[in-house]
């Protein structure tokens, strides 16, 4: 079935006629507003079940069917200021769960904005890349499995924005598409699939088809579960700030303790999709960046591929 015959008259089935556009669709589509356990990796291009942040399982397929049940409201950014060790994982020096601002918890805050942030700026990272880096948060479910676990699915800028490329679109791009036929993600199987094409993981989504009225109920109610929130919000362990120096110590006192250096943080993100960087589109003029807080719609308009 192609996905213009999925949205018509006869093929939609009475509770998406019912129903209106989701603040889910909005969110995944670029609109304002809109963790833990069992996630979804796409590390090396692979589909991997990964709990507690071991892996479980793999997928040999290059796709995998899901239901997205629920999504950050907002795309969230990171920064470190030195390359990502697997061998000693840290977490980042700034970071903001809203692309606006940086959270009160980062080390490090590199701007009292993000959009007037100096690792906001093309070419602050490796090559003409931005060094901060967007991600955005899913709660899926598999395809074939409704009512199982809720996963957590961290996606890189490269799986969210761009152009549509025939049936093939970036996690933007299908949303906007499913909102223009007045549907919501959580009413249908999405099939994930990699981009063969490209050397880092990133994924297209297509629509299969619809939930029947029962697994839709089952969809709206796995995403409004704390497995689910959890899956989409955004808390990551700031990286270690430095040590103090050492106590000053005059003549004839005792030597005293040096303060004891902080543990390293458990890092929920594991930095797997850290070295994908978004294609930027080339800015029309040199003028600054602005000062004011940008919508994420336009925001979004910056990172489409020519």
């Amino acid at each position: 079935m192609s996905n213009v015959a999925l949205f018509s008259g006869s093929n939609v089935p009475a509770f998406a006629k019912k129903a209106t556009v989701s603040s889910l669709a909005k969110s995944l589509a670029g609109g304002a507003g809109g963790g833990g356990g069992k996630r979804i990796s796409i590390k090396g291009g692979v589909f991997r079940l990964l709990v507690d942040g071991k892996e479980v399982a793999s997928i040999d397929e290059r796709f995998l069917d899901v239901v997205i049940v629920n999504a950050a409201p907002k795309i969230g950014r990171t920064f470190y200021m030195k390359s990502y060790d697997a061998d000693a994982p840290s977490g980042p020096d700034c970071w903001s769960a809203d692309g606006e601002k940086p959270d009160a918890s980062a080390a490090s805050p590199q701007s009292s904005t993000c959009a007037t942030c100096p690792q906001n700026i093309k070419g602050s990272g490796n090559g003409e890349s931005r060094a901060c880096r967007y991600s955005q948060r899913l709660a899926v479910v598999l395809a074939n499995d409704i009512e199982g676990h809720v996963m957590q699915l961290q996606l890189p800028a490269t799986s969210i924005f761009g152009k549509d490329e025939g049936d093939n679109r970036p996690l933007q791009a299908y949303a906007r598409y499913l909102v223009a036929q007045e549907t919501s993600p959580e009413m249908l199987v999405t099939r994930m699939k990699f981009d063969t094409k490209s050397e880092a993981p990133k994924l297209f989504f297509k629509p299969m088809r619809w939930l029947t009225e029962e697994e839709y109920e089952v969809s709206v109610r796995q995403g409004q579960t704390e497995d689910a929130k959890k899956a989409v919000t955004m808390t990551v362990a700031p990286a270690e700030k430095a040590a103090p120096a050492a106590p000053l110590q005059l003549e004839g006192e005792k030597p005293k303790a040096a303060a004891k250096k902080p543990a390293k943080p458990k890092v929920e993100e594991e930095g797997e999709e850290e070295d994908v960087e978004p294609t930027v589109r080339k800015a029309d003029s040199d003028k600054p960046a602005p000062t004011t807080k940008s919508s994420l719609s336009k925001l979004a308009a910056q990172w489409d591929d020519e």
